[in-house]
């Protein structure tokens, strides 16, 4: 149950700060590790059951540069027996058309390669023309909106945390 970790920059202001009140919703019965994926290893994101991971969606619907570049190591990895569960930062009004996608594309990537995803979401609420995130009207993790919807974004980390704790073994 506490072998969690949350990996996110700890450069990236508004996912930090999600990242901050998600451990502070798994407290105390999960001790979270704090993980910088600006410094990523292979053997550090092996060395967890339960991983949490924090993806922005960047520009034009793209990986954050410090997830991309670590992506052809995940390629490599065999994922079974892994729990993942993923939140990321996005804006449905100015970038409708792909809102939260960073969320879907590690998704699938790391269900390529055998992980269980866990945390899926309600796309209630959101506003926008097409995500990756989305399939069958979930998205494939928490998708948070700080720039229009900073007022819902604890309430969701709250919700989303209650789902994971049962996820998490």
């Amino acid at each position: 149950m506490n072998n969690t970790g949350i990996f996110y920059s700890f450069s990236s202001t508004k996912t930090a700060k999600a990242a901050e009140k998600i451990i502070q919703e798994f407290e105390p019965e999960f001790n979270i590790q704090k993980v910088n994926a600006e410094e990523l290893t292979e053997e550090l994101f092996l060395s967890f059951t339960n991983l949490i991971l924090g993806v922005p969606t960047w520009f034009d619907g793209e990986l954050p540069i410090y997830w991309d570049e670590f992506v052809p190591a995940i390629e490599d990895l065999n994922l079974k027996g892994k729990t993942i569960a993923i939140f990321g930062l996005g804006n449905q009004i100015e970038y409708p058309e792909n809102f939260g996608d960073a969320v879907g594309i590690m998704a699938e990537l790391v269900q390529e390669r055998g992980a269980k995803l866990v945390g899926l979401t309600s796309t209630d609420g959101y506003t926008y023309e097409s995500s990756r995130a989305e399939v069958d009207g979930k998205f494939l993790g928490l998708v948070l909106d700080q720039e229009t919807q900073p007022r819902l974004t604890k309430e969701r980390i709250s919700e989303w945390v209650k789902d994971l704790k049962t996820q998490f073994n």
